[in-house]
């Protein structure tokens, strides 16, 4: 099958919808930066396959824009090597980060002010063409069999036929093993294990960076070590969405790191000799010192055995798991802190957390401290950098997605179980307010303190009404969190809606007392659906050794502690 061609460059697979039409369209790499402004977004499988597409894409203009300006110069403070687009360029002894940060903030601007990427991108991939082609000499983001072999056990070689992984695996949307059958999959029968080579290539791409931990093969290596999830699959991706493919890759192109490590030269896993070359430095589980090598990480090395028919046999081998405390050279994820250690690590989501929204941990994701915090995520940090040197305007909407495949919860399988996206729009004024004194980010924190408040006194009503009706233990918390959860759902838009409605010109309390009288109001209204809904038992009601307590009672108790906790919280 050595004629095969798929070259990522020119040939379609990127799945784009086309913002004047609304259309679908399949684009290649080179297609999809000559024309990224005419794009709305990409549209792949899954949400979080988009994710995984984007920062390949990042990692390419991360690459090319640390090296070089729109005018294709490469920066003073880089000494050019042999090749011409950089790939062994060196600092300067006498580098200035304060110089890298203004010349790498005058190039983002300046395409941002022009509205679309300069042809070096372009000639940036026909250079490099020959490491994205799928079934090349160097096949992308996989392993050649001589590179596998030479990896893996003697017992594991490709020969052997041992360590394989399937299609339907590899297929994030079915991820069924040939142990435990996936039931509600969107392919059925032999179909799961077939799609066109383009379809093939998003999937890998996302594997890549959403692998569980079941594989039973291993690289080769002096030390034990844990199998690797994918590098996404344990973060809590944020990123910033904009109106074009051109506008979101720009809001989210960190071209400055304001992390802890020392300026290294931007190195994507494709610049390596070879696949065992990047392997040799990827095995010691450290994490990478430049973003486009984190952005295309592997989990898995990959090695691809095609039929005269077509048909592939997939073997797989682990590589160690990547180390992310204090890892902020990561833009994209939301940072939890260990309260013992003082140190940084994402903040994975859980099946335990998946009801609650993206504006309930709204600390996380924005500072609402007047001083800088480490734990605030790099595209934030990237964003204030921007907004403090005035690149982009000051009166917009920014919006901040979530987006999140979470696992089942078993160490030894991390399967997915489910994709979550989130997404909330805030005033760029209001996100890096500069009013100390009224400082919009802390306000808003404890309105949504008070607002959670509110629905803690939604639960206890919910639970006292479960308790009532006579529910115990697990079922009566169980029917509280149920209650609470829907509570919760028809209060996400509201929220949202209030949020993106604030400026940085608002007088604060009036704002903040129109949100509060809202929030009673659909408080009593969902009380009120509880009760309208209530049997003539909850009617009757009981006596308890505080007296009768009925849905009526129930309902006066609720609104008082609404009340109460309103009243406070001006």
């Amino acid at each position: 099958m050595s004629e095969r061609k798929f070259n990522l460059t020119t040939d379609p697979w990127i799945k784009v919808i086309v913002s004047d039409t609304n259309q679908e369209l399949k684009v290649s790499l080179i297609d999809l930066f000559k024309n990224a402004h005419q794009y709305r977004q990409l549209a792949g499988e899954m949400r979080v396959q988009d994710l995984a597409i984007m920062r390949l894409l990042l990692a390419i203009l991360t690459t090319v824009y640390s090296r070089f300006d729109t005018a294709g110069q490469l920066y003073d403070w880089l000494i050019k090597g042999t090749d011409q687009f950089g790939s062994d360029a060196k600092f300067d002894e006498d580098y200035d980060e304060e110089e890298i940060e203004e010349d790498t903030l005058t190039t983002w601007h300046e395409l941002y002010q022009k509205g679309q990427f300069s042809d070096l991108v372009i000639e940036y991939l026909k250079y490099y063409s020959n490491r994205f082609d799928f079934f090349g000499k160097h096949p992308f983001y996989q392993a050649t069999k001589e590179e596998y072999d030479s990896l893996v056990p003697a017992n594991k070689a490709v020969d052997k036929g041992k360590g394989t992984v399937a299609i339907k695996q590899i297929n994030r949307r079915v991820s069924e093993s040939n142990n435990s059958p996936a039931l509600f999959s969107p392919k059925a029968g032999k179909y799961k294990n077939e799609m066109p080579i383009d379809e093939l290539v998003r999937w890998v791409i996302t594997y890549q960076n959403y692998t569980g931990v079941t594989d039973k093969t291993k690289i080769t290596a002096s030390e034990k070590f844990s199998v690797s999830p994918g590098w996404l699959y344990k973060l809590n991706p944020v990123l910033i969405s904009g109106k074009s493919i051109f506008e979101t890759l720009m809001l989210n192109l960190v071209l400055y790191n304001q992390g802890e490590q020392k300026i290294a030269l931007e190195r994507p896993v494709w610049e390596f000799a070879s696949a065992k070359a990047y392997i040799s430095e990827r095995q010691t589980g450290d994490l990478p010192d430049n973003l486009a090598e984190l952005y295309t990480s592997w989990a898995r090395v990959l090695h691809f055995e095609w039929s005269e028919v077509g048909q592939a046999t997939i073997f797989s081998a682990g590589l160690p798991k990547i180390e992310s405390t204090n890892a902020f050279i990561e833009p994209m994820t939301v940072w939890r802190q260990d309260d013992k250690t003082g140190k940084y690590r994402p903040a994975v989501r859980s099946l335990k957390t998946l009801s609650k929204s993206m504006w309930r941990n709204f600390s996380n994701y924005v500072n609402v401290q007047t001083a800088n915090d480490t734990q605030e995520p790099g595209v934030i940090k990237w964003l204030r950098l921007l907004k403090e040197n005035q690149l982009i305007t000051r009166n917009r909407l920014l919006t901040l997605v979530s987006i999140d495949l979470i696992d089942d919860g078993n160490a030894t399988s991390q399967s997915p179980t489910t994709e979550l996206y989130d997404d909330m729009s805030i005033d760029i004024g209001v996100l890096f307010d500069t009013n100390n004194v009224y400082y919009w980010p802390a306000r808003i924190e404890q309105v949504i303190d008070l607002t959670q408040k509110i629905g803690q006194d939604f639960w206890i009503f919910a639970r006292n009404l479960g308790k009532m009706r006579g529910f115990q233990k697990d079922g009566l918390t169980g029917f509280a969190n149920q209650l609470s959860t829907q509570f919760y759902y028809g209060l996400n838009e509201p929220f949202k809606n209030w949020l993106a409605s604030l400026t940085d010109e608002d007088e604060r309390d009036p704002k903040i007392i129109a949100w509060q009288n809202q929030l009673r109001n659909y408080a009593f209204n969902e009380g009120q659906k509880v009760v309208d809904t209530s049997s003539s038992r909850d009617i009757k009601g009981i006596i308890t050794e505080h007296g009768l307590q009925n849905i009526f009672i129930l309902m006066d108790q609720f609104k008082f502690n609404v009340n109460l906790d309103l009243k406070k919280g001006r």
